[in-house]
């Protein structure tokens, strides 16, 4: 199996023994640190976003959102995901991301896929910015291409889609179980 974001089909069999200790299937109340319900929430958050504008985008394709309304909606959603998802992974990588190797040392190679990850997820972010931003200049000038500029944002969108989602299961594959068993070290 690659470890590459992009053909990866789930989290490596060496970096899952955390899991093994604490499945999915145990993720709800009590079960997991408060830390780790946090962020299984920011991360149903990035899901929403991304199904949102996928959702947007379908409808402008299939002619139920007219390009202007497109435009509208879909802005407000996309600047917020990118300044929210941006800011999410400069956190984990440069306080949380630590933590993790410290606490847990055996996961250190897993917590560098993750970090390859963001670097790929960076990609998509900034492809996504680039698109919005030629779409939105698009539509403010009226330009007879805003139509084509929406139609790579929304193939962007789709690109990003499958590798964030790739993403944020894999890592809360980690990071769950491995908040849980250090709660005390991600008290604030």
């Amino acid at each position: 199996m690659s470890d590459a974001l992009a053909t990866r089909q789930g989290l490596p069999e060496p970096y899952r023994y955390l899991l093994a200790d604490l499945p999915r299937d145990r993720w709800h109340g009590n079960d997991i640190a408060a830390m780790a319900r946090f962020w299984l929430q920011m991360h149903a958050g990035f899901r929403r976003e991304t199904a949102q504008m996928q959702t947007l985008t379908g409808q402008w394709r299939t002619g139920a959102l007219a390009l202007p309304d497109l435009h509208r909606q879909l802005m407000p959603t996309l600047q917020g995901f990118l300044q929210h998802l941006d800011g999410h992974h400069n956190i984990e990588t440069h306080h949380y991301f630590p933590t993790m190797r410290r606490v847990e040392p055996r996961i250190g190679a897993g917590i560098d896929l993750l970090d390859r990850d963001h670097d790929a997820i960076h990609g998509h972010l900034e492809s996504l910015f680039q698109a919005g931003l030629t779409f939105h200049q698009g539509i403010t000038a009226k330009a007879p291409t805003a139509g084509d500029t929406a139609a790579r944002l929304a193939d962007a969108i789709d690109a990003a889609g499958p590798q964030l989602t790739r993403h944020l299961d894999d890592e809360e594959d980690i990071v769950v179980p491995l908040i849980t068993r250090h709660a005390s070290a991600f008290r604030s």
